[in-house]
């Protein structure tokens, strides 16, 4: 990797993730980690263009399908693949099937692009994650002996342990809030070899827990809001993206904000 290497054009590829979710702008689409890197990317290179091609609730299978050959015909600068998480959550997996399909992603996008970026991915502490941990932590070895296979980065979200606190996850449980996605950002950044703004890594500081009313207020909220609709959509087959475009789908001019 050339430290501060200059970066023209931008492809992420993905699930809610990388879409964004839960970092709402004021007119209800959804920011995210890929859009803020995008921001700073395009401050320091005129011309700079960017694609987002992630869209909700994507299995591996649907981004190699759908996402894996338009980013490699595009031929970006800089390409960060995030995906496998939604399979290993599902009741039943086939993890060979998996990590065949990662593979085959890598093998493609490697090749075409300047730098691929893959990750770890971070995980909300809690029964839940710990039930899935042993899946998750198979997909990221096998996303590591990849990265060390086709010159890739592997961005360690899984390994930061301010990443799990529960405060920088959504009411879902399931996305990070927009104080998240920008140490997501912050973290790529700097493996990217590019000057560190912030330590992506410092801990929220100290607070007393929620009372035990409080916490099973927000068990019941989550169980309405979304567990209740999540569970329904895995059993008939139903997925959060179904029919969803990705919200940048071609490799544009992107210019950085100029607000706040």
């Amino acid at each position: 990797m050339e430290i501060n290497a200059t970066y023209n054009s931008f492809v992420a590829l993905g699930d809610s993730f990388t879409e964004g979710m839960s970092d709402l702008r004021p007119d209800g689409s959804y920011r995210g980690w890929a859009d803020v890197l995008a921001d700073r990317l395009a401050t320091r290179t005129p011309g700079f263009r960017y694609a987002n091609l992630a869209v909700r609730g994507k299995l591996i299978g649907q981004i190699v399908d759908e996402q894996v050959d338009t980013a490699a015909a595009m031929k970006a600068d800089l390409v960060t693949l995030v995906g496998g998480l939604n399979d290993t959550l599902r009741p039943k997996v086939d993890m060979g099937r998996v990590r065949g399909l990662l593979t085959e992603a890598v093998e493609r996008l490697a090749p075409s692009c300047g730098q691929l970026v893959l990750m770890r991915s971070p995980g909300r502490n809690g029964p839940v994650m710990e039930r899935f941990r042993p899946r998750m932590e198979e997909l990221f070895t096998h996303i590591d002996e990849l990265a060390a296979r086709h010159g890739a980065l592997v961005v360690d979200l899984y390994g930061a342990p301010s990443l799990g606190d529960p405060r920088l996850w959504d009411v879902d449980r399931l996305h990070l809030t927009a104080d998240g996605h920008r140490r997501v950002a912050e973290a790529v950044w700097q493996a990217l070899g590019l000057a560190p703004e912030e330590d992506w890594r410092t801990p929220l500081p100290p607070s007393l827990p929620p009372g035990w009313t409080s916490r099973r207020l927000a068990d019941a909220r989550f169980a309405r809001q979304h567990l209740g609709p999540w569970i329904g959509r895995r059993l008939t087959g139903r997925s959060s993206g179904d029919g969803r475009a990705p919200k940048r789908p071609d490799l544009a001019p992107h210019e950085p904000p100029t607000g706040p």
